[in-house]
């Protein structure tokens, strides 16, 4: 009788993964970065392609396909060892760094560091663990010295994702809150309280012009307040406009496969970026006539109204409309079509906006309208 088990259990152990193809994912630490990581992350245009499934797409086995995404650009996300920073900065996050422990450091921006902050070489710190993934804090160096930027304790650290993370996890949140130092506070202040919501709302097949993977998607809610003070001026309190990520993370990637971000202007939801886990590729550039190509100039008006009255436009042709602050910040994104249009922005959007307008031939045009 032994001889009739073989083939019983070649059948069984081949239909292992089968059977695992058919349950969402169970991501943990051992698929969060890790010190020496170098991944290429490709950007493509915030508008998905007519082939691309909705983003409202959710549930159980889904197929997504996003393999006509085209990218525009590529960036580099490295992950080191935190002994590759300023001696004060590893004092901070290091083994006496207690609840500010980190076990790997990134460069990153941090938030609004355009707006005239003194400072050089940010760097955000993350703690990885059993039990979650979480930023601990930021550095930067000023004139020369490493100063670390903590969060007001370790219950308002950022809490990215909560493990294990799979289509039975609950939604969760965190709240988080942090400051320069006095130190810097006649130079430049920065803070920024930020609510993070996550939620599991899908597992499935997603395609990208990466490759195919089992993923599981996560949605995140981030609701921003930031202030900021340069030179001794008074602090700008912002309210940002509630963002989303959706994020689709698989197995050892590291990264989500694929990110896709969007903004809440206006009652509506409009995409803002896309990036995804990508090899190097080589981006066609606009021709450096199309790049040098100034449009037609932009036609606006008002150019000064109360917050919560529309800005109609004049364009010669189909464009995308970029809204920023005067700190570059990007605040929504609009699809218009050619001609006279009505772009209604968000109330909480005011001061001095400006609107961005590249037409799909790729000559640019600013305008400017102050909200009050």
């Amino acid at each position: 009788m032994r001889p009739t088990l073989y083939p019983l259990a070649a059948l069984l152990l081949g239909a292992v993964p089968l059977a695992q193809a058919q349950t969402s994912p169970s991501i943990d630490r051992t698929d969060m970065p890790i010190i020496g990581d170098t991944l290429r992350l490709s950007q493509a245009a915030p508008v998905l392609p007519a082939s691309a499934p909705p983003l409202t797409r959710r549930g159980a086995n889904q197929t997504w396909n996003y393999a006509a995404l085209t990218p525009t650009a590529q960036r580099v996300e490295r992950y080191a060892n935190i002994n590759t920073t300023a001696t004060t900065l590893q004092f901070a996050f290091g083994p006496l760094g207690g609840v500010n422990r980190a076990t790997l450091v990134s460069p990153q921006q941090l938030p609004a560091v355009g707006a005239g902050l003194p400072i050089t070489d940010p760097v955000e710190f993350y703690n990885l663990s059993n039990a979650d993934f979480r930023s601990v804090g930021f550095g930067a160096t000023v004139s020369g010295f490493g100063l670390p930027v903590t969060y007001q304790s370790q219950a308002l650290q950022d809490v990215i994702y909560r493990f294990p993370l799979s289509f039975s996890s609950a939604p969760d949140s965190s709240n988080s809150f942090f400051e320069t130092p006095a130190i810097i506070a006649s130079t430049g202040y920065l803070s920024q309280r930020r609510k993070r919501v996550n939620r599991v709302d899908a597992w499935g097949t997603l395609t990208t012009p990466f490759g195919t993977f089992q993923t599981v998607r996560v949605v995140t809610r981030l609701e921003d307040h930031d202030s900021l003070a340069v030179g001794g001026t008074p602090g700008q309190g912002l309210t940002l406009p509630v963002r989303r990520e959706y994020k689709w993370l698989a197995k050892t990637i590291h990264v989500p496969v694929l990110t896709i971000s969007t903004a809440v202007t206006a009652g509506q939801e409009v995409i803002t970026s896309i990036e995804y886990r990508d090899i190097y590729r080589r981006i066609q550039l606009p021709t450096a006539a199309a790049a040098g190509k100034a449009a037609a100039p932009l036609t606006a008006w008002p150019t000064a109204a109360a917050a919560g009255e529309a800005v109609r436009l004049q364009l010669p042709t189909a464009a995308e409309v970029a809204v920023t602050d005067l700190a570059g910040r990007v605040l929504g994104r609009f699809q218009q079509p050619q001609g006279a249009s009505t772009l209604t922005l968000n109330p909480a959007w005011q001061g001095t906006l400006l609107l961005r307008v590249r037409q799909v031939d790729g000559a640019t045009a600013v305008g400017k309208v102050v909200r009050y």
